[in-house]
């Protein structure tokens, strides 16, 4: 056995590649002889160790490189396949201090998810290292940048606000499955162009834009079942938000992660991670956010007590308004997001045997407050809301509001609405009538349908 750490990425493009262990050493061996180094002969078990963690010595990286980029179709480079030490760790959320190197790594993750084009490209990371990790990141502080080439001008700073703003309004009405390979390729592109530099003048209108594409890469990529893919994007969203100077994305972002933990079934993280954005929050919206998510958490944990204190301390702070100047990006929460938060607390406590409050009165809530252009989330409480009644006995209302949530759920692709969908499903098992039978049929279709299946 080996003790080196091994080579996940020169893994991921030789799969990509195709071609056996076999086969790239005879290419190997025949572009050697072209280039003259007629000693240059690796044997198939030389790839395994490669892929170990073994270092080939030169001129091999370069010949690696080019048989690869021949067999994938596009040109790479040897830190694309982890051959030198500015290659891109893909297998970790933390990123490198420098922007530069920081941008390399995105650009790597993004390639290897777009080529690849699986659930699995890349390990979840949770536990003690995500927590780390998000530490680490928003502590970070901006770091030197190129100053001889130039990626950006102030045109290209304009068109990367605008898309992102298109992109992130499409995914709220629409879901993320359609869009995710769009954002993606942007995503990619303007790592490539911060890799070129950034002028000094644009630095915090550019990385605020990356920041925004980054979270809503994450958040697409957790809305199709990529979770893994989903924490490598946000972790870069934490990161140039701080390199914008704005620690206060950062924070939001961090709340997503929090999000997927307990989406995921670790409560404990997601409760960990809020902890660590809460000691950042200083800004109204940011602060209400966390307080709101924090009792959402605590409810799943089957704590209703922390549960009422944190979520009752998000109402005070909305009570009070969150400000003249709330930024764009946490603009979507307000009174309806914490009524859906509170709907799902007290789903989750009832289902425990703990609260005595109906889930059904804040989903109502919620769907009565939700503003135009959130079809994702209306429909999820809708599904939400039907679901709550029947698990309440409310057995005609359910079954009358899940037809009226069903006739639009067609038209939204999301994991998030899938399994919210599997809710009402379970709600729905303990009911044999005519009109419920029909919502389990539709339900079970629409779930049968969806192209983005929940996986783990």
């Amino acid at each position: 056995m080996t003790d080196r750490p091994g080579n996940p990425h020169l893994a991921l493009w030789i799969a990509t590649a195709g071609p056996s262990h076999g086969e790239i050493t005879r290419r190997i061996a025949t572009a050697a002889k072209v280039r003259g180094h007629r000693q240059i002969a690796p044997d198939a078990t030389r790839v395994r160790r490669w892929i170990d963690g073994e270092k080939p010595r030169p001129p091999v990286p370069t010949l690696l490189t080019a048989v690869l980029s021949e067999a994938v179709g596009q040109p790479l480079t040897p830190s694309d396949l982890g051959l030198t030490p500015a290659g891109p760790v893909l297998d970790d959320i933390q990123l490198p201090l420098l922007t530069e190197a920081a941008a390399r790594t995105l650009s790597g993750w993004a390639r290897m998810d777009l080529f690849m084009n699986r659930r699995d490209t890349f390990k979840l990371t949770i536990g003690a290292p995500l927590i780390l990790a998000a530490e680490r990141m928003l502590g970070g502080t901006a770091r030197t940048m190129n100053g001889t080439r130039r990626g950006f001008d102030a045109d290209a700073a304009t068109a990367l606000e605008e898309v992102t703003a298109f992109f992130t309004a499409a995914d709220a009405s629409k879901g993320g499955g359609l869009y995710r390979p769009a954002v993606v390729a942007q995503l990619a592109e303007v790592a490539r162009r911060i890799e070129d530099g950034v002028p000094p003048s644009l630095r915090t209108r550019v990385f605020m834009a990356a920041a925004d594409l980054a979270a809503l890469a994450g958040w697409v990529s957790h809305d199709c079942g990529r979770y893994a893919t989903a924490q490598r994007y946000w972790s870069y969203g934490v990161y140039a938000a701080g390199e914008a100077g704005q620690p206060q994305r950062g924070v939001e972002i961090v709340t997503r992660m929090s999000h997927q933990m307990i989406y995921l079934g670790h409560p404990q993280d997601a409760l960990a991670l809020l902890g660590v954005a809460a000691a950042k929050a200083d800004m109204p919206a940011t602060r209400a956010l966390v307080a709101s998510q924090t009792g959402r958490v605590h409810a799943a944990l089957g704590d209703e007590y922390l549960a009422d204190t944190h979520l009752g301390n998000a109402d005070e702070l909305l009570a009070d308004g969150l400000g003249d100047h709330v930024p764009e990006w946490v603009t979507y929460f307000d009174a309806a997001e914490h009524e859906g938060a509170r709907a799902v607390s007290a789903r989750d406590l009832a289902g425990l045997r703990r609260g005595g409050k109906a889930a059904s009165i804040h989903f109502e809530a919620a769907l009565k407050l939700r503003r135009p252009g959130f079809d994702r989330v209306r429909l999820m409480d809708g599904v939400g809301l039907a679901a709550a009644l029947l698990d309440e006995g409310e057995v005609e209302r359910g079954a009358a509001a899940a037809q009226l949530a069903l006739d639009s759920a067609a038209h939204v692709d999301s994991t998030l609405v899938t399994s919210r969908l599997n809710t009402l499903l379970d709600a729905a098992r303990p009911y044999r009538t005519t009109a419920v039978d029909d919502v389990r049929t539709r339900a079970k279709d629409l779930v049968a349908a969806r192209s983005t299946t929940i996986a783990a």
